[in-house]
């Protein structure tokens, strides 16, 4: 089983026309529209590439796709997502067993994996991940990883359409294992706790995936738990974010969670 971290892309990322600072502080050099349409050349080339990214039809899961959307859109609604109204916030599930991932491009596309869906046990706990996806591409650290990865050349390029063939193609693949830094890594942690505070949810449902990780036996330990923050670490200072917040949100929804889950077999 490929177990990877649910998507982390971030640092250092760049503008054609103008120096500014991303959502999260950091200094980041491309444009806001600029992330938007790299999100939508990369979304484009995931769409289009169904050997690697085989999507899950729309047709024959439509309740599968309203619950995760139904779910992705009241984090969006919090009231707390930075470029709520200016990215697209297209969610898509990958129909990957295997594969344990979550994963956001710039500009809002988020793909989640059947793998992730069925290793989790509650709804709060994919919400927890969500939000944490959310974050990345809100705070942009997507474009900033991206840059650090790939380079500024070969990024504009693909913004101003002067790339070698199947250089969009690349970017896509490298999509899902990119990592981020410690800091964004720990913001999009504290950012999925704001997002769900205002909710019905246990705000600390992302905590949930790492203790579950942590407990999991006979699998390869994801790349992003030696590189990141402790678990540990992680589930403790989101539940200290929840209870610094004074989340009162208790729903994990188990049971529909458990229904979904069937849905998928």
């Amino acid at each position: 089983m490929r177990i990877l971290s649910f998507v982390l892309v971030g640092t250092l990322a760049l503008s054609l026309f103008a120096v500014g600072c991303g959502s999260s502080g950091g200094l980041n050099l491309f444009s806001v529209e600029q992330d938007i349409e790299l999100g939508r050349q990369v979304s484009q080339e995931i769409n289009n590439n169904p050997s690697e990214f085989p999507i899950l039809p729309e047709q024959g899961n439509e309740e599968v796709y309203r619950y995760i959307r139904n779910m992705t859109t009241t984090l969006l609604n919090s009231g707390k997502v930075a470029y709520r109204n200016e990215f697209a916030w297209e969610v898509k599930i990958i129909d990957d067993d295997e594969t344990l991932n979550a994963f956001a491009t710039p500009g809002g596309y988020i793909y989640v994996y059947t793998g992730l869906i069925k290793f989790l046990d509650s709804e709060d706990q994919l919400a927890g991940v969500m939000g944490h996806e959310i974050a990345h591409a809100a705070q942009r650290h997507s474009t900033q990883q991206m840059t650090k990865a790939y380079g500024l050349q070969i990024m504009l390029g693909v913004i101003t359409g002067n790339t070698s063939p199947g250089t969009v193609e690349q970017i896509a693949l490298g999509l899902a294992s990119l990592n981020f830094s410690r800091e964004h890594e720990t913001q999009a942690d504290e950012y999925s706790v704001i997002y769900m505070c205002g909710t019905n949810y246990n705000a600390a449902g992302a905590a949930g995936f790492f203790r579950k990780m942590e407990n999991s036996s006979g699998d390869r330990p994801p790349q992003f738990l030696s590189t990141h923050p402790n678990p540990g670490n992680r589930v403790e200072a989101i539940d200290q974010k929840a209870d610094e917040l004074g989340c009162r949100g208790t729903a994990t929804n188990r049971g529909e969670y458990a229904r979904i889950k069937q849905l998928l077999q």
